[in-house]
C-alpha cells in the first residue's frame, strides 16, 4: 500500500467508529429526542476542541456470541476538550453500541480519563448513557465498575467531577455518579438500583420507571439528583455553567470575573425582609440583591426547598451560599435540610469557595419522626462540615436566629470569620414567647390581666436578650449593618479574607456524623 491508501484507510476506520452503532441506531436515538455520544461531546466542549483517546480500543470477550462481535470504541467515547477555554477531560457512553453496556475494556477507557484528570487537575464530566454491565464479561465487567468506584474516591476532593444521566443508569452504575460532585439529569433519564420488575418479583410492589427513577423522583425524594435539564443539550449548557463557578483543581481559585467599580447602597434590601418574624418571604429575592447581576446558580431546587443553597459571585468572585428558606415550613433546619446543606459547605471548602449564610433561622423541626430518623446526627453534619471549613466564612443574620440552629448555620463559635446582623434580628435561645412562657410562667398567671402583662414580659425579654446589640456586646456579632449595605459589607470582607490560611491539627481525617 502506498501512503494515499494507507491514509484513505485511517480515514475509513475512523469514520466507521464514529459511526458508533451505525446509522439505523442513531436515527433510533434521535427519534427518541436524544443526542448521540458524540453530538453530546460536540455540544459541551468549545469548538474544535475535542481530542478522542481510545477510538480503536476493542473488547477481548470470546464467551457467549461476544468472539469477533465489533463494537465500536467499546461503547464509550473519550478524551479531552475544553469549556471556556479550561481543561476538562470525559467519558461519554455510547448507546447505540450494545446499548452503552460496560465491559472490561469500556471500564479501562473511562478510568484512563480520570487519571488523566487527577494529572493535570482538570475536571471529569462522564455522560452516562448506558444499560448497565455487559453480562457476557462477567467479572471484568464488575471489575471495570469497581476501578472506576475507587478513581471516583481519589479525584474526591481534589477535581470536580460531575455526572450527567442523559439515558439510563441502572444498577451499580448508579454508584459511580453518586460518588461524583454533582448529578444532572435529563426528564428523559432513569437511574435506580433496581428496576420496578425486579421490585415487584422481589417486594410485590408495583412502580412505573418514571417513578422510580425518574429526576422528579431523584431530585424531590432521594436528593440524589442537583439538577434537572429538559433534554440533552440543556443538560450540557447547566453543565457549562456550573463549571463556570468552580476551580479546575482543589489547588487553584474559582475563576475571578471583572467586577464592579463602585457599589452603591441597595435601599430595596431594607423592606425586602418583614420586620414581623412570623410573616414569610422569598430568600431568592435577597440572594438576588447581594449577588452580581442577581445571577445565581441554585443546588437541588425541589430537594429540602426549606434551604437554599447555590453559588453565585460577588464582584467578580465565586462564592457558595448556604440560606434558611422562610416561605417554606418557616425556615427550619431538618434532616434533609441538614445534609443537603453539609454536602454543599463541603464542597465548597474542598475546592477554596468562600461560604456566605444567610440565616431566618427558627430551630430544628420537632417531632417524633424526626427524632427516629435521626434529626441529632443529621443536625450535627452541619455543625461538623461549618467548623471543619477552613474557606473564609461570612454569616449574615437577617431575622431570627434561635437555638442550636442558630449555631448550625455558622455561628461565631463555629469560627466563622465574620457574623454581621440586621437590626430587626433576634438572636436567642428561643423565640420571645416560648421564653417568657417558660421563665414568667408564674408570674403572668398571678396577673391582674396575664395576656397584657406576657405582652409586656414579650417585650421586655425581646430588648434586653433578643435583639443582635446583645450578642454585639460578647461578640458574636461583628457589626449590626442596614440591609442597604450588605452587599458592600461582603465584597470587602471577601476582600479582605481572600488570602486566610488556617491550619489545624494533623489528622489522617475528621469522622463526620453519618
Amino acid at each position: 500500500m502506498n501512503i494515499e491508501e494507507i491514509l484513505q484507510d485511517l480515514s475509513q476506520r475512523k469514520d466507521k467508529q464514529q459511526l458508533g452503532g451505525g446509522q439505523k441506531r442513531i436515527d433510533k436515538q434521535h427519534d427518541a429526542g436524544s443526542l448521540t455520544a458524540r453530538e453530546r461531546i460536540q455540544a459541551l466542549l468549545d469548538q474544535d476542541s475535542f481530542q478522542e483517546s481510545g477510538m480503536f480500543a476493542e473488547h477481548r470477550c470470546v464467551n457467549f456470541g461476544m468472539n469477533g462481535k465489533e463494537m465500536a470504541s467499546d461503547g464509550v467515547v473519550t478524551g479531552s476538550g475544553s469549556i471556556d477555554g479550561r481543561l476538562v477531560h470525559l467519558a461519554s457512553q455510547d448507546f447505540t453500541v450494545g446499548g452503552g453496556s460496560a465491559g472490561e475494556v469500556h471500564g479501562d477507557k473511562i478510568v484512563q480519563m480520570m487519571q488523566a484528570s487527577l494529572k493535570t487537575g482538570s475536571p471529569f464530566v462522564f455522560i452516562n448513557d448506558s444499560g448497565g454491565a455487559r453480562i457476557q464479561e462477567g467479572i471484568d465487567s464488575l471489575s471495570g465498575y469497581g476501578k472506576i468506584f475507587y478513581n471516583n474516591v481519589m479525584l474526591s476532593g481534589v477535581v470536580p467531577q460531575i455526572s450527567l444521566i442523559c439515558g439510563p443508569c441502572a444498577g451499580g452504575a448508579a454508584y459511580s455518579p453518586a460518588l461524583t460532585d454533582f448529578i444532572i439529569q435529563t426528564k428523559a433519564a432513569r437511574m435506580f438500583i433496581t428496576g420496578p420488575s425486579v421490585i415487584k418479583a422481589v417486594t410485590g410492589e408495583e412502580v412505573t420507571a418514571e417513578e422510580l427513577g425518574g429526576p422528579a423522583a431523584q431530585m424531590n425524594n432521594s436528593g440524589v439528583v442537583h439538577f434537572i435539564a429538559e433534554d440533552d443539550l440543556d443538560a450540557m449548557k447547566i453543565c457549562r455553567r456550573l463549571l463556570s463557578f468552580l476551580p479546575s483543581n482543589n489547588l487553584e481559585d474559582a475563576h475571578e470575573l471583572e467586577s464592579e467599580e463602585v457599589i452603591l447602597p441597595d435601599k430595596r434590601l431594607n423592606s425586602v425582609v418583614p420586620v414581623d418574624p412570623k410573616q414569610s418571604y422569598d430568600i431568592r429575592e435577597v440572594i438576588g440583591h447581594l449577588v452580581d447581576r442577581a445571577d445565581f446558580m441554585e443546588v437541588q431546587t425541589s430537594f429540602a426547598p426549606n434551604i437554599v443553597v447555590g453559588f453565585a459571585r460577588i464582584q467578580g468572585r465565586s462564592v457558595g451560599i448556604v440560606a434558611n428558606q422562610p416561605c417554606v415550613m418557616a425556615g427550619v433546619l431538618d434532616i434533609d435540610a441538614s445534609d443537603k446543606a453539609s454536602r454543599f459547605i463541603r464542597f465548597c471548602n474542598a475546592f477554596n469557595i468562600p461560604l456566605i449564610t444567610l440565616v431566618d433561622v427558627p430551630g430544628f423541626l420537632p417531632g417524633v419522626e424526626q427524632e427516629y430518623g435521626g434529626i441529632i446526627r443529621h443536625g450535627a453534619k452541619m455543625l461538623f462540615a461549618y467548623s471543619a471549613a477552613t474557606v473564609p466564612k461570612i454569616t449574615v443574620v437577617l431575622r431570627k436566629a434561635y437555638g442550636g440552629a442558630y449555631l448550625a448555620m455558622c455561628s461565631k463559635d463555629l469560627d466563622a470569620d465574620r457574623v454581621i446582623s440586621w437590626p430587626m434580628a433576634e438572636i436567642a435561645v428561643m423565640g420571645a414567647e416560648g421564653a417568657v412562657d417558660i421563665i414568667f410562667r408564674e408570674e403572668i398567671r398571678k396577673a391582674a390581666d396575664p395576656k397584657s402583662r406576657r405582652q409586656e414580659l414579650i417585650e421586655e425579654y425581646r430588648q434586653t436578650f433578643a435583639t443582635p446589640y446583645a450578642a454585639a456586646a460578647r461578640l458574636k456579632v461583628d457589626d449590626v449593618i442596614e440591609p442597604a449595605e450588605t452587599r458592600r459589607y461582603l465584597a470587602m470582607a471577601l476582600d479582605v479574607l481572600h488570602s486566610k490560611r488556617e491550619f489545624r491539627p494533623q489528622k489522617k481525617h475528621g469522622l463526620i456524623p453519618l
